[in-house]
């Protein structure tokens, strides 16, 4: 490199300046740390991102679906009030009232005499009353089984829906 330098050039140059033709080591560094730090920045965004998604992972399904589509707004529209909706949606744990609900639901369609679960098929036709299966248990001679000690009783059946309140 000494016998291409000017003659105006000081003799003692840093040690990242090449000689003509020659690899810029520095450069070829600087551009894989660039790559690299782009790299890791795009990951930290995406995971800060994707945080209140995977809080909401372990609650319940329709909570995680809209924790999901407010961090799918707040990425596609760059306005962080979605993100930080779904956040506080997601760190909120939302009370179970489906289960409870079912529960009513099925003890309504046992006292109405339609089986559990049958209920909501129903559309008024004389095929969706429904009929009393009978127990694979065997019954004593007044229907009752044996050692329960209760009553054999009638079986109710279920009213047709009423249709003129649609």
């Amino acid at each position: 490199m000494a016998d291409s330098l000017h003659a105006a050039a000081t003799q003692h140059l840093p040690s990242f300046i090449t000689a003509p033709g020659d690899t810029d080591m520095l450069m070829v560094v600087m551009s894989i740390v660039l790559l690299i730090s782009v790299v890791m920045f795009g990951i930290l965004f995406l995971r800060l991102h994707t945080l209140p998604e995977r809080m909401a992972h372990k609650g319940h399904k329709i909570q995680f679906e809209i924790v999901a589509v407010l961090g799918l707004i707040a990425l596609f529209t760059h306005m962080h009030i979605f993100w930080i909706a779904g956040l506080l949606l997601a760190l909120i744990d939302i009370p179970d009232f489906g289960n409870s609900l079912n529960r009513i639901a099925g003890s309504a369609e046992k006292i109405a005499g339609i089986n559990p679960g049958e209920g909501d098929n129903l559309d008024g036709t004389e095929s969706d009353i429904a009929q009393p299966k009978e127990s694979t248990t065997t019954r004593g001679p007044h229907g009752t089984k044996p050692g329960d000690g209760t009553a054999a009783t009638k079986p109710v059946p279920a009213r047709r829906k009423e249709l003129g309140h649609a």
